[in-house]
């Protein structure tokens, strides 16, 4: 699974809007607070508009909010909004791949990967983030030193 930039600069841009229950923020303090180039926000902005997750308001008073409450924002959500599909095998669905009978099993990997990555993705939301936390289980995930080593393909 890849994550992409602007999946990556969303969320934090979301993290930023849950943090701000007073008054809405503009795009430039976003990018400031979040280091994102402004330019990309802005369009990043727009499709979170138009997907639902913020409102803007115009004015001197004007800015971006959050339109639905932080704990009711998974990161599942974000991301399909963004980028897709959690997962993706040559551009269809996991359970629609074909396969001959030597690779069948192939596509229980593939089913099992979606499972296990909307068990994360779908349990975390943005009140979490914004929290500064995760629940329980995903923690736990990190807790192993091999989470935290990346694996190479050594030729």
């Amino acid at each position: 699974m890849r994550i992409s930039a602007k999946a990556d600069y969303a969320l934090r841009a979301l993290i930023e809007l849950a943090h701000a229950t007073e008054a809405p923020l503009r795009s430039e303090a976003i990018a400031a607070a979040q280091d994102i180039p402004h330019k990309f926000l802005e369009a990043i902005l727009t499709d979170l508009r138009k997907t639902g997750f913020v409102t803007s308001q115009r004015g001197g008073d004007g800015g971006y909010r959050l339109r639905r409450a932080p704990e009711e924002v998974q990161v599942a959500h974000v991301l399909r909004a963004i980028d897709g599909p959690l997962t993706e095998i040559r551009g269809g669905c996991p359970e629609d791949a074909t396969y001959n009978e030597r690779a069948s099993a192939l596509q229980l990997v593939w089913v099992a990967l979606r499972v296990n990555i909307r068990n994360i993705l779908e349990g975390v939301t943005l009140a979490h983030l914004a929290a500064g936390s995760v629940p329980k289980e995903v923690a736990e995930l990190t807790e192993d030193p091999e989470a935290w080593r990346t694996h190479w393909i050594i030729r």
